[in-house]
C-alpha cells in the first residue's frame, strides 16, 4: 500500500440505497434477527447476476429473500423480482410504512418497517429450495459473510464482489 494514499474506511452498504431504503432495511433485519432468529445479509449477489437487498438465513436452514421498495416509482420501473424467487424458500416485499400495501402483487409477502422494527403484514407462500440450489446459497451466504468481516477487519484486502 503507498502511503500517501490514505486507507479507505470499508463500508457496509455500495451506495445505491436511498435513505428511505437503508432505514427499511435496518428495520426488517432487526425485525428478522429478533423475531424469527434469521442471520441477515444486506445487498446479497445471485448466481443469476441480481442483487438480492437483504436475504434472511434461519437457524435450520431456511432462506427468505427481501426485496425493498422505498416507493411507487422504485416498485413500477423494478421488473427483476421474479428472479429473486429461484434462490429463497419465502420472498418477501418490504415496504416504509408511508407506501401503500395495495402496490404489491397480493400472491406475494408483504413487511412493513421503518428505521426501528418492522412486521409481516402478509405472509408469504412457502416453496423449498431444491438441495443443490440450498447447498450453493448456504455456501455463497457463508464465504461472504466472512469476506465482509474481513473487509472491516484489513480494509487493504477488500473484494470488489462484497456488494
Amino acid at each position: 500500500m503507498n502511503p500517501a494514499q490514505p486507507l479507505l474506511e470499508p463500508s457496509l452498504t455500495d451506495g445505491r440505497q436511498s435513505a428511505t431504503a437503508l432505514r427499511v432495511q435496518r428495520g426488517v433485519m432487526r425485525y428478522l434477527r429478533s423475531v424469527h432468529d434469521m442471520t441477515c445479509f444486506a445487498e446479497v449477489p445471485l448466481r443469476n447476476g441480481r442483487r438480492a437487498d437483504v436475504v434472511g438465513l434461519g437457524c435450520k436452514g431456511e432462506i427468505w429473500i427481501v426485496e425493498i421498495k422505498s416507493s411507487l416509482i422504485d416498485y413500477k420501473v423494478d421488473a427483476k423480482w421474479p428472479h429473486y424467487k429461484e434462490f429463497c424458500d419465502r420472498f418477501f416485499f418490504c415496504k416504509p410504512p408511508e407506501l401503500d400495501a395495495g402496490i404489491f402483487p397480493e400472491a406475494e409477502g408483504l413487511m412493513v418497517a421503518d428505521g426501528h422494527w418492522g412486521d409481516i403484514m402478509r405472509p408469504a407462500a412457502h416453496d423449498p429450495l431444491p438441495g443443490a440450489r440450498r447447498k450453493a446459497m448456504m455456501l455463497k451466504l457463508a464465504r461472504l459473510g466472512a469476506d465482509r468481516v474481513h473487509a472491516l477487519m484489513d480494509p487493504e484486502t477488500r473484494r470488489e464482489d462484497l456488494f
